[in-house]
């Protein structure tokens, strides 16, 4: 696999912190933030995925009024919680 260099700046205290990982973990310094990057842009790439359904149930109709959801959310420290608005 070919690969590219990206350099980046680090604050000390996070880079302290990514070199005590990598000597617990007996790995080297670039395979703990190439883990890092990879589940953060794994995290990105489904929040965007997320999102994009989100808007497709909007554009759709398929909502749940505001106060609806806030009734609900009110009323979970009640004795009676009303059911999960649809």
């Amino acid at each position: 696999m070919e690969t590219k260099v990206l350099p980046s700046h680090v604050p000390l205290p996070l880079a302290e912190k990514v070199d005590q990982l990598a000597a617990r973990l007996e790995r080297s310094r670039g395979w703990i933030v190439k883990q890092a990057l990879t589940a953060w842009v794994d995290q990105e790439e489904e929040r965007r995925r997320l999102t994009l359904e989100a808007l497709a149930d909007v554009d759709a109709g398929r909502v749940i009024e505001h106060h609806a959801v806030q009734a609900w959310a009110d009323s979970l420290d009640s004795d009676k919680p009303l059911p999960l608005p649809l």
